[in-house]
């Protein structure tokens, strides 16, 4: 695996940057664990590599692992064509990329519709790969626009303060977003004021990411700790919540980053909207309700270190649960390509 800059500091605004790619058949991404400070990229070759790369969250985001699960498994077919894999270890391969991250619906469910075309050979997986990365980007789009409606209908024409939790822009949805997919929509008719972004511990995806992409964007922010937005709601500071999520039961219980529970609680006290922005990908009829999602837990260094560096006394234990499971009722509406669903 090659890890190289190819730049210090933040891109130019509006500068396209490749987050996700494939090139001369290995695959190409951003390594997100290096922003906003650098831009580097992984030429991951293997997938072993790969596996690493998603589970250390360098590549990380619902819509773009799924991309990356299928990607993924074009590198393991194309490996099996050249080392002459047995038909057993290709399918090991597939089941690892799919197991890689397990709350996260899209990076399984992409992986085994790439390999059901593993019998048309290599190429024809790599095609298919491809086609799942250009429906993502569509979908993305079409839902983004749908979201802003939905907001512009139930809180009116004002520029909105909305607040969002972790990262869900261009970098976890191959160049537009989801839940920063509807700001963006949003913003093109001056529809937001400022965005309040939480820190989003462990790993500060908000801070490192998020505040990133929307400095890009030139879309005004403010960052906050985790436990500052459910009372910056409570005193009517904030006229909706829109975030993402990595998993959507089929009773529509919500998987997403851990700390969204709580804003979804404080918008139901404030009758406020709370918007859930996914691909049809993410929502999961095989997985009756939240109960039964398995929900990550991660290294304990992730919460009693930051970037190596010890914040807790030594011998300190931690739970490091990734995500956390938000109840159907307490989500306005779930908003994907192709529909709107309410409660």
């Amino acid at each position: 695996m090659d890890s190289g800059p190819v730049g210090a500091g933040p891109a130019r605004p509006g500068a396209a940057l490749e987050v996700l790619g494939w090139r001369d058949g290995h695959i190409v991404a951003i390594d997100q664990t290096a922003l906003p400070h650098d831009i580097r990229m992984l030429h991951l070759t293997t997938v072993d590599e790969l596996v690493d790369a998603i589970t250390r969250l360098a590549i990380r985001g619902a819509p773009l692992l799924g991309a990356a699960g299928a990607l993924g498994v074009a590198l393991a077919a194309r490996q099996a064509q050249e080392q002459h894999w047995a038909e057993a270890r290709l399918a090991e391969a597939v089941k690892r990329i799919g197991d890689a991250r397990p709350t996260a619906v899209n990076l399984r469910r992409e992986a085994e519709a790439a390999a059901a075309v593993i019998p048309g050979g290599a190429a024809a997986v790599e095609q298919a790969a491809l086609a799942m990365m250009a429906a993502t980007v569509t979908a993305t789009h079409r839902m983004s626009e749908r979201g802003a409606r939905f907001l512009r209908q139930a809180c009116g024409n004002a520029p909105l303060r909305i607040a969002t939790h972790c990262n869900t822009g261009s970098l976890a949805c191959l160049g537009w977003g989801s839940a920063l997919g509807v700001i963006r929509a949003l913003n093109t008719d001056h529809g937001v004021q400022h965005v309040i972004v939480d820190e989003t511990r462990p790993l500060l995806q908000g801070a490192r990411l998020t505040c990133w992409e929307l400095g890009q964007l030139g879309i005004g922010h403010y960052l906050v700790p985790d436990a500052a937005t459910p009372f910056l709601i409570s005193q009517g500071q904030v006229d909706a919540v829109v975030v993402g999520a990595d998993r959507i039961a089929a009773n529509g219980d919500v998987a997403n980053k851990i700390g969204t529970y709580s804003l979804a609680l404080a918008a139901r006290q404030a009758r406020i909207p709370f918007l859930v922005a996914v691909p049809e990908s993410t929502i999961d009829p095989a997985t009756p309700d939240g109960v039964r999602i398995t929900v990550e837990q991660r290294p304990e260094e992730e919460v009693t270190h930051v970037r190596g560096v010890p914040v807790a006394p030594a011998g300190t234990r931690a739970l490091n649960y990734a995500f956390d499971i938000t109840p159907a009722d307490l989500v306005t509406a779930v908003v994907t390509e192709t529909r709107l669903i309410t409660s």
